[in-house]
């Protein structure tokens, strides 16, 4: 009892940056996605290398969360948290790029049409919600990791794995689905 105690007050300091990261980021990443780099005089050619990155960083993740979850239940727990850690560097890289590219490029329209117009947003609607709601998961279920709460990390991770392998691929469906119509 006095160890589950312990690692609750130790995540209880980490709740105010979960509940300042879940708000700032998607609130971050919105305001940037309205602004072009040239509206403020930055005459900078568009990144138009960066989507493909981007979605190979979006397959690269889920890749490394499925090998994440095979170690854990292979009793490879040093694998799974190094696994972990090089996912949440890849999520931020994307979103790295993703707001560069979208700084510096007009957006790109969809130009399919009647079923696959619906899919593509559904896809992506439920894409751009999810990673909204996962970024405080992530970052819960990793404070729960590195304060030794592992029994409630392994109950929420439970939500969260899915859920960020979701968003992970749906990632590179959107990208495969809309690059035909990225001006060139």
């Amino acid at each position: 009892m006095e160890n589950t105690v312990q690692s609750g007050n130790a995540e209880s300091k980490y709740n105010k940056w979960i509940v300042i990261l879940s708000v700032a980021i998607p609130l971050v990443v919105a305001l940037l996605f309205g602004f072009k780099l040239k509206d403020f005089g930055y005459d900078v050619e568009p990144l138009s290398f960066l989507p493909p990155i981007y979605a190979t960083i979006n397959g690269l993740t889920a890749i490394v969360l499925v090998t994440a979850v095979w170690a854990v239940k292979s009793g490879k727990r040093k694998l799974h948290e190094n696994l972990m850690k090089f996912a949440i560097g890849l999520s931020v890289a994307f979103l790295a790029m993703y707001v560069a590219y979208h700084m510096t490029s007009d957006p790109t329209k969809f130009g399919g049409e009647g079923a696959v117009e619906y899919i593509y947003y559904f896809i992506l609607i439920t894409h751009i919600m999810l990673s909204v709601v996962i970024i405080p998961f992530v970052l819960i279920t990793y404070v729960r990791a590195i304060t030794n709460s592992f029994e409630r990390h392994k109950k929420i991770a439970r939500i969260t794995y899915p859920l960020w392998l979701y968003v992970a691929v749906t990632g590179v469906i959107v990208y495969l689905m809309i690059s035909p119509y990225y001006a060139h």
